[in-house]
């Protein structure tokens, strides 16, 4: 069996490892745009000089060889012929193959803000190509803007802080790290950066790029008319799949990306998809899953993607650990919301609804969440456990009855 992975991210690495762990004696390429195999999480620690490219790495040093896998790095897939089941590559090379995984990742969505098109120095921060090219201009400018405030838009501009540049996020909503962060957990990072010298902008969008006569960008002028002096503009607002190269195939996909079933199947039975591509959900853990699920399907052994709700985002800037999980506020007056902090900025909060926890929020200390994530993915019912919710331990887990139901008593 030959297996041909498009990507070398989370999702298409684990799918790699999976299918060798089933495996062992199947043929396995990894084609992938980049060189060399890397975390696009943590470029932020490159570009601030934190780490190298080889840190960056979040696989084996002998991955290649102790997968047997053959490497094809710096090629990137431009067509595909499901009938023929064949690939083709920017090199002009056909690659065939019986089983295939598409893990080819998103890039950088641009907003059609006026001048866009023109303006030099506007860059997106999705892969080391976009890092380097940042690190080329950081001494040549004065003033940075960042649009988007989620992870991408904090990573970026955490890389940059070292910079002695004058630093500007723009960001819609009210707050950073919104899908992630209520306002209170927010608001430690915001105070964070502000004490660094970053300036924000909240509930405001970008209108215009200012541009001198050689379309180099001299400032942003924001939708409410405020002008900011603006050199270089990093874009983070959001990622498009990586889908081009699938015009004209009879894969089929939608405004999200490849679309896929619970087994990463898409319409075709011998091609699967796993990660930012299928726009399911474009954080690392759920790659990782994407990605594990395809590869064990791909040989024959059937899983399911059934707990996206207990894939957790995790961060930590400036040694303030953060875990998120699920819906970070109430979405209407049936939920329950569970607050505990104290003065040292430690802060817990559940969301729950009809005994089932919907949200949760941990900042500082983290030692909660494996209990958490426990009530979660066991889906016990936190209405019949008399204790105070941030009371509960491990050991309320061993407690069942003759038909292996969770009982409290």
């Amino acid at each position: 069996m030959k297996y041909v992975i498009l990507g070398s991210s989370a999702a298409g690495v684990n799918g790699a490892k999976e299918i060798r762990k089933l495996d062992p004696k199947g043929e396995i390429v990894m084609i992938s745009k980049d060189e060399a195999i890397y975390s696009r999480c943590i470029l932020h620690h490159y570009m601030a000089g934190h780490r190298t490219m080889n840190r960056l790495s979040f696989v084996e040093k002998d991955f290649v060889n102790r997968y047997n896998i053959q490497w094809f790095g710096g090629k990137e897939a431009i067509g595909l012929n499901a009938e023929k089941k064949e690939v083709y590559l920017s090199n002009e090379q056909t690659i065939s193959y019986d089983k295939l995984l598409i893990a080819t990742g998103s890039n950088s969505f641009f907003p059609p803000i006026e001048n866009m098109d023109k303006a030099k120095n506007v860059l997106g921060f999705r892969n080391i190509d976009d890092c380097l090219k940042i690190m080329e201009q950081i001494d040549k400018v004065h003033n940075i803007a960042v649009i988007g405030g989620g992870l991408v838009g904090v990573d970026a501009i955490t890389g940059l802080i070292d910079s002695k540049k004058n630093l500007y996020l723009v960001e819609m909503q009210n707050r950073l790290l919104s899908i992630q962060l209520d306002k209170r957990a927010a608001k430690t990072y915001e105070d964070a950066f502000r004490k660094r010298g970053v300036k924000f902008y909240f509930n405001l969008g970008a209108k215009k790029i200012n541009l001198d006569k050689e379309n180099k960008i001299k400032s942003l002028t924001l939708n409410n008319g405020e002008e900011i002096p603006c050199e270089l503009l990093i874009v983070t607002a959001g990622v498009r799949a990586n889908i081009g190269f699938l015009n004209g195939s009879t894969i089929k996909v939608d405004k999200k990306g490849l679309i896929i079933d619970r087994s990463g199947r898409t319409n075709d039975p011998d091609v699967y998809g796993a990660g930012d591509v299928t726009g399911w959900g474009p954080i690392w853990p759920v790659a990782v899953k994407e990605g594990i699920i395809a590869g064990s399907n791909m040989v024959g052994v059937h899983k399911e993607m059934t707990d996206f709700f207990t894939s957790k985002s995790t961060m930590n800037f400036f040694g303030i650990p953060t875990m998120s999980l699920g819906i970070n506020e109430p979405t209407d007056d049936s939920y329950l919301v569970e607050i505990e902090e104290d003065k040292k900025g430690n802060y817990k909060k559940i969301i729950h609804k009809d005994g089932k926890i919907h949200g949760t929020i941990l900042q500082g200390d983290l030692s909660y969440a494996g209990v958490l994530t426990q009530l979660i993915k066991e889906n016990i019912d936190i209405s019949k456990v008399k204790k105070p919710i941030f009371k509960i331990d491990y050991s309320d887990f061993f407690h069942t009855t003759d038909n292996l139901e969770f009982s409290y008593e």
